[in-house]
């Protein structure tokens, strides 16, 4: 027989609304903490990278950290931190002669966590510690990583991690191979160490001991070629090696595979033989090189020129066609879900298949067979806007702030800063500190922006309630 209970102060009580007579029953409520959703948020993104280029300046502003006494100046610091975490490669002070080797570690830590990108390296940490990863947190990781699932991150994340440090590793190998006839061990093993994250991560950093730096290595087959690989490896993303290795057929690839290679061959022969024509009579590029020599440093200024800014040239004394051609290559960038900047191959290949499409008559953008949802068109539209007045406006700022310097030179700092790409005509230490702060936040919003605004409009994407009624506007 079950006894009484009489209710207590603080206690619910529910009653049967026929059955008043009924004993009482205790209704035991728990409340559950729900999770913050600050890491399901794209400005955590924001945040990360944020804090990271904090801890780089702190660590950069130590004496230990730069040849010479006392603290690093703290726009020098902040610049570098954030030229090394946006993966970005502009400098205002030489990397080999200004840090110090416990400088360009930082530098060299900075590269591959922001080469891997935030996402990437917290899911992979909380895989370690054991953590879990809420759906919130999952949506977040998905679009980041631009995967099309939701089961299966955490081996997806290994892999990625495991993928960039075996392809790095790969690299270091066969640098050092190379620069161990030319340096000791020690500094043989650190240039194959530092160069192997700064190709792949396509950062652009140089710490050779040259004082020419990369250029000394324009007759260098070996090693331009090693650097060719990893800046084009990290530069077409994770999801479409894995495809190529998997699937070996471009007829069973998916359309992000399709459109990532087509777009990448077609824009490394475009800007092999633009800079071929533009330079070839150039005496102070390429006008000495015998023809086949010409051939190879276009090449390879093509592919490190749209996202690594790596350069066996001074662009200082390049054509300025040769500049503005290539600050259309620095806009469009990599791949997404790449370590490489700019607004993204996969961001301008659909906006150029809407454009081919509309061209054609149809009323929906199709490829391979394919046609891509309106959301994703849209979405690349607004990015490719956004990015284009971005640039427009760093442009003027610089343009107002900076005197006595030439408007191509100003833009092709301003849209390299955009690109995280890392070319510059040597203006980069020339320009005042508003300059610099104006290129920090420039390579700040280049790096996190266009990710940062897919994420967002991915995440808010909805079907309206209603619609308004139809009126033609008047075009062209």
């Amino acid at each position: 027989m079950r006894e009484a209970w009489e209710p207590k102060p603080g206690d619910r009580v529910i009653r049967h609304p026929r059955q008043e007579e009924m004993s009482p029953v205790r209704l035991t409520v728990t409340t559950r903490k729900v999770p913050s959703r600050a890491f399901a948020s794209p400005l955590i993104l924001i945040y990360a990278f944020g804090g990271l280029i904090t801890v780089g300046t702190l660590l950069l502003l130590l004496p230990i950290s730069h040849r010479g006494t006392g603290f690093t100046p703290f726009v020098t610091a902040l610049f570098t931190a954030t030229s090394a975490t946006t993966v970005t490669g502009l400098v205002v002070q030489d990397t080999a002669e200004y840090w110090t080797r416990t400088g360009q570690v930082f530098i060299l830590g900075l590269m591959f966590v922001g080469g891997l990108g935030f996402m990437t390296i917290a899911t992979f940490l909380l895989i370690l510690i054991g953590g879990r990863i809420s759906l919130a947190q999952r949506l977040l990781v998905r679009e980041s990583l631009g995967v099309n699932q939701l089961g299966g991150l955490v081996r997806i994340t290994i892999g990625i991690v495991l993928v960039a440090a075996g392809i790095q590793v790969v690299g270091f190998a066969a640098l050092f191979v190379r620069f161990s006839f030319l340096y000791s061990p020690a500094e043989a093993i650190w240039q194959a160490v530092f160069h192997a994250v700064s190709g792949f991560n396509n950062a652009g950093f140089v710490a050779l001991k040259e004082s020419d730096g990369m250029a000394a290595f324009q007759e260098d087959e070996l090693v331009l070629g090693i650097m060719f690989v990893l800046i084009v490896l990290g530069g077409i993303g994770y999801w479409v090696m894995v495809d190529v290795v998997k699937v070996r057929k471009f007829s069973l690839f998916t359309l992000t595979t399709k459109l990532v290679l087509i777009m990448t061959a077609a824009l490394l022969l475009i800007g092999t033989f633009a800079f071929l024509a533009f330079e070839y009579q150039n005496p102070d590029t390429l006008g000495p090189l015998p023809v086949e020599r010409k051939l190879m440093v276009s090449l390879f200024e093509s592919a490190s020129g749209r996202t690594a800014g790596f350069s066996t040239v001074d662009f200082g004394k390049t054509e300025q066609h040769t500049n503005f051609f290539f600050t259309s290559l620095m806009f469009i960038g990599g791949a997404s879900a790449s370590v490489a900047g700019g607004i993204k191959i996969n961001t301008f290949a659909v906006v150029l298949v809407a454009v081919l499409s509309t061209m054609k008559g149809r009323s929906r953008a199709s490829a391979f067979g394919r046609e891509i949802p309106g959301a994703q068109v849209q979405r690349a539209m607004v990015i490719g806007a956004l990015s284009i007045g971005l640039v427009f406006l760093v442009a003027l700022a610089l343009v107002v702030s900076q005197s006595g310097f030439d408007f191509i030179d100003l833009f092709f700092e301003s849209v390299s800063a955009f690109g995280t790409v890392g070319l510059s005509t040597g203006l980069t230490s020339e320009l005042s500190s508003s300059g610099h702060v104006i290129l920090i936040v420039t390579m700040f919003v280049g790096r996190l922006g266009p990710i940062t605004i897919g994420i967002a409009l991915a995440q808010q994407t909805r079907r309206d309630a209603y619609r308004y009624p139809q009126e033609r506007v008047t075009i062209g």
